[in-house]
């Protein structure tokens, strides 16, 4: 069954040019605001506020999109990362690759709990990511706030 709408409905149509012009300019400054790196903000604080944001999608979205907005010139970024085990999207940069630095964690640690039994407390991590140490200008390194994950060992 089809319905025909007419009338009313038609005046709902965005055909004033001004409030689309006010619209594209809320949604360019939105963009400007969330998914610009911050002044000196490295490869891994960048990505892991994004994906913290908006999740992964499968993608190195966010890998690009620093590369693209912060140093251009960097084309190997991906094949370094991929080289490192972060081959597919941009999750498994902090999956394979770089882990947060130890001195963020609590290590985790065994114990005797109230019955006299041996427990683990696994380790803490932080509420939130520490601030970004900041890396110079056009740079994809990470900052001391991540280390280098080598695969095959523990976290420790």
């Amino acid at each position: 069954m089809r319905v025909n709408v007419t009338g009313a409905w038609n005046v709902c149509f965005m055909e004033n040019p001004e409030i689309l012009e006010t619209a594209q300019i809320i949604l360019r400054n939105a963009d400007e605001e969330v998914l610009t790196p911050r002044a000196g903000e490295c490869l891994g604080c960048f990505v892991a506020r994004q994906l913290d944001e908006f999740g992964c999608n499968g993608t190195h979205r966010f890998v690009t999109l620093y590369r693209d907005r912060t140093a251009p010139r960097a084309t190997a970024l991906i094949r370094w990362l991929s080289r490192m085990g972060a081959c597919c999207c941009d999750c498994e940069m902090f999956m394979n690759a770089y882990v947060l630095a130890h001195r963020f964690v609590t290590p985790g640690y065994w114990f005797t709990d109230a019955y006299g039994q041996e427990a683990w407390e696994d380790p803490k991590w932080p509420e939130q990511l520490p601030e970004c140490h900041k890396v110079r200008r056009g740079s994809t390194q990470l900052c001391e706030v991540w280390e280098r994950r080598y695969r095959g060992y523990g976290y420790w």
